[in-house]
């Protein structure tokens, strides 16, 4: 492996994709709504709500669904605190994923598409690497600040949460072992199973609106996961989690082999 090629490749993909406008936009305002506008609006909507005592009734049937492992840790609070907790703890959760895989995804758009844009697919094909080396680059290029998001996204959230649950619960929940394996173990996976395959559509399009695109629809299965909490059809626990995780890993080793074996920079000549 050129180690020095790939290097030199991805760090020019992140700093050309960080001086981007249609990359760094997502890259900003997405972070800002999922991981600050969301938990404050909840959190002031439960502030005022726990001022009145006739919302209690309307959380009845929230808390009813909570495992018994959050009675037992969050027993005392009344049920508009309890609903918070358990919206910012659980309810939440899948919507994280969402940083590091909206993140990733982004960037890769930008890999095969943006060179095409900026008419330098050209010089790049010809860079002393192997297709597998110059697929590897790629990958990195957009795995790296798609991770260092989600995991910027998770400090953020973890801030912004205290701060809400402090306000109108009176203590820290966060971080803890779900979250935490949200962030360092599902979330990087989440972040390469996107970039897969959007790098794969990157390399088949000719614009990164197209590859963006494609790439977008690897969003649908994390929001199956929002609906099924909210309708109540399960709950993320940490060996749900661990799975989810697992289940991904394996699911990016799968996209990466096929990436690798179809891949061929003559292909990307043709299309230049």
């Amino acid at each position: 492996m050129n180690w020095r090629a790939i290097w030199a490749i991805a760090s020019k993909d992140v700093s050309v994709a960080l001086r981007t406008r249609a990359v760094v936009l997502p890259l900003l305002i997405v972070p800002l709504v999922l991981m600050v506008g969301i938990p404050s609006l909840v959190g002031l909507i439960s502030g005022m709500a726990n001022q009145m005592a006739a919302a209690e009734s309307q959380m009845a049937d929230l808390t009813r669904a909570m495992p018994p492992e959050f009675a037992s840790r969050y027993a005392g609070l009344n049920d508009v605190q309890a609903g918070l907790v358990y919206f910012l703890v659980y309810l939440f959760a899948p919507m994280y994923l969402v940083l590091p895989l909206m993140a990733s995804a982004v960037v890769a758009a930008d890999s095969f598409a943006g060179e095409k844009e900026r008419k330098t697919l050209e010089a790049l094909v010809y860079t002393p690497t192997t297709d597998r080396e110059l697929l590897l680059a790629k990958v990195l290029g957009a795995l790296i600040p798609g991770a260092m998001v989600g995991l910027g996204g998770f400090v953020v959230y973890t801030i912004v949460a205290n701060l809400v649950a402090l306000n109108v619960v009176g203590m820290l929940i966060l971080p803890n072992t779900l979250w935490l394996l949200l962030a360092f173990f599902v979330g990087p996976a989440a972040a390469a199973f996107g970039l897969g395959v959007t790098v794969i559509a990157s390399s088949r399009v000719n614009s990164f609106q197209e590859a963006y695109q494609i790439g977008s629809l690897v969003v649908l299965p994390i929001v199956l996961l929002v609906v099924g909490q909210a309708m109540g059809a399960f709950l993320l626990s940490n060996w749900l989690v661990l799975l989810l995780g697992i289940v991904l890993w394996a699911a990016d080793a799968v996209v990466f082999f096929i990436a690798s074996a179809s891949f061929r920079r003559t292909a990307l000549m043709a299309r230049i």
